[in-house]
């Protein structure tokens, strides 16, 4: 008996007993008459001095995007590019923005990419005699030019070897709005590999190994009310 109230274990029992006593003081005791705590907290007013430093006002929810927001953004950027691509010409400038305030859906920077394909797709199926492309791609007077001389071509038995070697330089000549259409004009400055040879296999023109300077200044239209987003290539200008 002696052993189980030895020296360790009463000190252990009396701190047990302080500890109880300490809780009880701090924790009070439930008596069945407690508010709740939502109760609680209707009861507080709201903006108690003593509660202030706790309180976190809560910011009215901001919309990620919005028609305007995205009006202005877009703004922004056609005017950046346009001042980009315009190159300090004020008639290309406003002509550019013209198109832009008339058309939605137009941007200087991806007109003059797709502007960029174009070119290409055309001088490659024109040297090819691929009329199917071109009808796509070319005004109905212009695909007509071409398709004439495609087919003297090969009515003398004549070929084109040819190989779109690259774009160094593009660069916008001239835009406008007109009463119909939105008018783009471009420069192309290209290389590529052009020799064209007779039904015999011999070169007449150009040269197979080397690469040759192009220069080309081309007008592209597209009405802005138009559901088509292509526009055609309606004229063409060789430059010196």
């Amino acid at each position: 008996m002696d052993d189980l109230f030895d020296l360790p274990t009463l000190i252990v029992i009396g701190l047990a007993i302080v500890i109880l006593f300490r809780l009880r003081s701090v924790l009070g005791t439930r008596t069945g008459n407690e508010r709740s705590s939502l109760e609680r907290r209707k009861a507080e007013p709201i903006g108690d001095s003593k509660g202030e430093d706790s309180v976190v006002p809560l910011r009215p929810r901001t919309e990620v995007s919005s028609p305007a927001l995205d009006d202005e953004r877009r703004s922004r950027k056609v005017a950046s590019e346009i001042e980009q691509l315009s190159r300090g010409n004020a008639a290309v400038g406003s002509g550019l923005k013209a198109i832009a305030d008339a058309d939605p859906t137009f941007t200087p920077k991806i007109f003059l990419e797709g502007a960029k394909s174009a070119y290409e797709m055309i001088v490659t199926a024109f040297a090819a005699g691929d009329r199917n492309t071109l009808k796509n791609l070319l005004d109905k007077d212009v695909f007509e030019g071409f398709s004439r001389v495609i087919a003297e071509r090969e009515a003398a038995g004549q070929k084109v070897d040819f190989t779109f070697v690259g774009l160094p330089r593009v660069e916008i000549s001239e835009a406008e709005l007109d009463k119909r259409n939105a008018v783009i004009t471009i420069r192309f400055y290209a290389e590529v590999v052009s020799a064209t040879r007779d039904a015999s296999g011999a070169i007449i023109e150009g040269n197979a190994e080397q690469v040759q300077n192009l220069a080309d200044e081309w007008t592209f239209a597209r009405s802005p009310k138009s559901r088509d987003p292509n526009w055609k290539l309606v004229a063409t200008n060789q430059l010196a």
